[in-house]
């Protein structure tokens, strides 16, 4: 979606890099603050319920499309955890990290793929959000059934996570496709004042 605003806006290539940089790194920080921010407000119970970091890549994979809001999935948690890590508690915790990183990046990928026709009609950030959620928890859900003999937790502890995060979920269902569905119309308004 924003590819296409910027090639109609007739962006050199180089204007298009430091656009897409600049928002991706505007999301990663968003993705790290976020959840400090609710986990002051509510613990870390509220971290489970609310999933914080997914709000900015689920925006950054309708908004920049699949590769780069690969780098925004992936990089989310890493930065997050280096940072936490250096303020004493790491967050995500290292266990949690590669799921994480790995569920981020479906979110990203998936979301991502619906930038193209999310540019001609809004509505189509609805599916392309509730796909990436669907798919992403279930690669975590899996990646956790496979390697659950080296970790501290099971597929019964994360789908019991899973039904906690459901209210997040649904509140990022329509939460991140009005504010998809808001930044398109303010692009497309801008296309016309041109």
């Amino acid at each position: 979606m924003f590819e296409n605003a910027l090639t109609l806006r007739q962006v050199s290539f180089k204007m298009k890099i430091a656009y897409k940089t600049l928002v991706s790194a505007g999301l990663i920080a968003l993705a790290v603050v976020l959840p400090q921010l609710v986990h002051l407000a509510l613990g870390q119970p509220g971290g489970v319920q609310w999933l914080p970091m997914y709000l900015p890549v689920l925006i950054g994979g309708c908004l920049l499309g699949t590769r780069w809001a690969l780098s925004v999935g992936v990089l989310s948690p890493l930065v997050s955890f280096f940072i936490t890590s250096l303020m004493g508690e790491s967050m995500p915790a290292a266990v949690r990290l590669p799921f994480m990183i790995a569920e981020l990046a479906v979110f990203a990928a998936v979301s991502g793929l619906f930038t193209r026709k999310i540019a001609k009609n809004g509505l189509w950030a609805f599916v392309a959000v509730v796909s990436a959620q669907i798919a992403g928890r279930a690669v975590f859900l899996g990646l956790v059934a496979v390697f659950q003999s080296l970790v501290p937790f099971t597929p019964a502890m994360i789908w019991s996570q899973i039904q906690t995060g459901f209210w997040g979920l649904l509140v990022q269902a329509i939460l991140v496709p009005v504010i998809i569905i808001g930044l398109r119309a303010l692009m497309l308004r801008e296309q016309g004042d041109e």
